[in-house]
């Protein structure tokens, strides 16, 4: 399923949009007083309370207990009677999602034949054939202790080498000690995945000495081949640290400084798609604007990777009905079965969500969410499932094993190889992480109040459609893989999360 309201363009404003024939309520497309008369698909409703810009408005009579339907699937159950033209919200809807659901294997329909874009972009061709979008060098520390150290480093390094390379970027973290079992392997793995990144044309991983994440085990992680570009330095084994690590730095420069953009197709992409503050819009304009980027991506060949797994809950089947394989299928069960433990053994419900922001913008409970956030997906089948810290491998949708937390799961999905990443948002973020994040509003005010956070304003699909809003987003993400800077880039917005799954010592 992934919601697309039309492909020619929309001249007519509209207040309230059905998005599926069996929907029984309406999302507001503005602010909506009480009183206020729409038509929409043939229902004529006066609107008994006001209703907020992305939030639901019911079209028909819904009985306690009823389901309420948006994007042709139950979102959740009425608590109480629901007139036409009643809010419909968390006064009146809760979700009926539990930690049990039987899931169904079916051989997934022959898409049909789609053109290949012949989009191309100016990107860094890699020794191993990957496709950096940035030539830059990461100083990447083991442990919290050199953080200090490595974030001090990079900005004596940035000054020195300006103009050189596209950047010189420490990424902070406080983990990698105290730390035991899977906990340890989340921090290693993930550090390992960024070091291997086709954006660093070169990488420092600075370690303290005495922690418990050595280098030698996370070096044991990276294949040989890649090991070319990376360089590792102990602190506790140097006099002058500092100097020790700009001497260091200094010789990667010199092996990438010569690098040439070169003309590629779109297939050498790898796209991470993300959403963080949705709002009701989201579902209606970003996230399947984002789809039709995925879809573009993997029909060329390319890799798409979707991450966020607790926000797919209650819309999981979807994704599993494009499994190319039994394989793929059961791996994709096991996944979500594993998160849903997770929370579990700690005492919470699957269903604890969505955020504060995410319900003031008019989602209300997390089938809504998920039915919404799935469509950054878009329709590409679904190639490949891997855990946190692994790396995208196939030309397709790889489903990847991260939580909905976004400074997290956009780590995560930059360690997993997206040189660009779609970021879709209703409220707004300043975030920005290590490959190049571009931010998709769902909702035009947002776009407009916030212009020096987003990017994209998804809003115009609802005015000029979603044809030409494509095209347009496109080129943008063809611009940005050559070069052009995003606004969280040009804020100098860089940083990374790391998944803590375990106890501290």
């Amino acid at each position: 399923m992934t919601h697309d309201p039309g492909h020619g363009p929309r001249m007519t404003p509209v207040t309230a949009l059905r998005i599926h024939r069996l929907d029984n309520v309406a999302t507001a497309l503005a602010d909506l007083d009480a009183g206020a008369e729409l038509s929409i698909d043939g229902f004529d409703i006066r609107l008994t309370d006001p209703v907020a810009r992305g939030h639901k408005v019911a079209l028909v009579p819904i009985h306690a207990g009823a389901a309420v339907i948006k994007y042709g699937f139950p979102i959740g159950t009425a608590t109480a009677a629901i007139a036409p033209g009643a809010h419909v919200h968390s006064h009146n809807l809760v979700t009926a999602l539990g930690s049990a659901a039987d899931y169904h294997y079916e051989m997934p329909d022959a898409a049909p034949p789609v053109a290949a874009s012949p989009k191309t972009f100016q990107g860094y061709v890699r020794a191993d054939g990957r496709v950096g979008t940035r030539n830059e060098i990461w100083i990447i520390p083991t442990v919290g202790c050199v953080g200090n150290l490595a974030a001090r480093v990079a900005r004596v390094a940035g000054d020195r080498h300006a103009g050189r390379v596209d950047g010189i970027h420490a990424f902070k973290h406080p983990f990698g000690c105290s730390q035991l079992g899977d906990d340890l392997g989340h921090t290693r793995a993930l550090l390992g995945a960024l070091a291997q990144h086709p954006n660093a044309g070169g990488v420092l991983i600075v370690g303290l000495g005495c922690e418990s994440n050595q280098l030698g085990p996370l070096l044991d992680g990276i294949a040989p081949e890649r090991r070319a570009t990376i360089r590792t330095l102990s602190a506790q084994s140097v006099e002058d640290d500092e100097a020790a690590c700009l001497a260091v730095i200094d010789e990667l420069v010199e092996g990438c400084t010569d690098m040439p953009r070169t003309e590629v197709p779109l297939s050498k992409l790898v796209l991470g798609v993300k959403c963080g503050g949705s709002d009701g819009l989201s579902g209606l304009t970003a996230n399947p604007l984002v789809g039709r980027m995925a879809d573009a991506v993997a029909t060329a060949g390319g890799k798409v990777v979707l991450t966020e797994i607790p926000e797919i809950f209650g819309a999981e089947q979807l994704l599993m009905n494009r499994a190319v394989s039994r394989t793929v299928f059961d791996e994709t069960v096991t996944l979500v079965r594993d998160f849903k433990a997770y929370f579990i053994r700690n005492g919470e419900p699957v269903s604890e969500n969505p955020s504060p922001g995410n319900i003031a913008g008019g989602i209300t409970t997390l089938e809504e969410k998920s039915l919404g956030a799935v469509q950054k997906g878009g329709k590409a089948p679904v190639v490949d499932v891997q855990r946190y810290g692994g790396e995208a491998r196939l030309p397709g949708l790889t489903l990847l094993e991260a939580p909905g937390n976004d400074a997290v799961s956009s780590t995560a999905l930059t360690a997993a190889g997206a040189t660009v990443i779609l970021f879709t948002t209703g409220r707004g973020t300043p975030l920005g992480f290590p490959a190049p994040t571009l931010k998709i509003a769902s909702n035009s005010p947002l776009a407009e109040r916030k212009s020096g956070w987003i990017d994209f304003d998804a809003g115009q699909v609802l005015t000029a459609g979603f044809d030409d809003s494509a095209d347009a987003l496109l080129d943008l993400i063809a611009a940005t893989a050559s070069g052009t800077p995003t606004k969280a880039e040009r804020n100098d917005e860089r940083d990374i999360a790391i998944w803590k799954s375990g106890v501290t010592l």
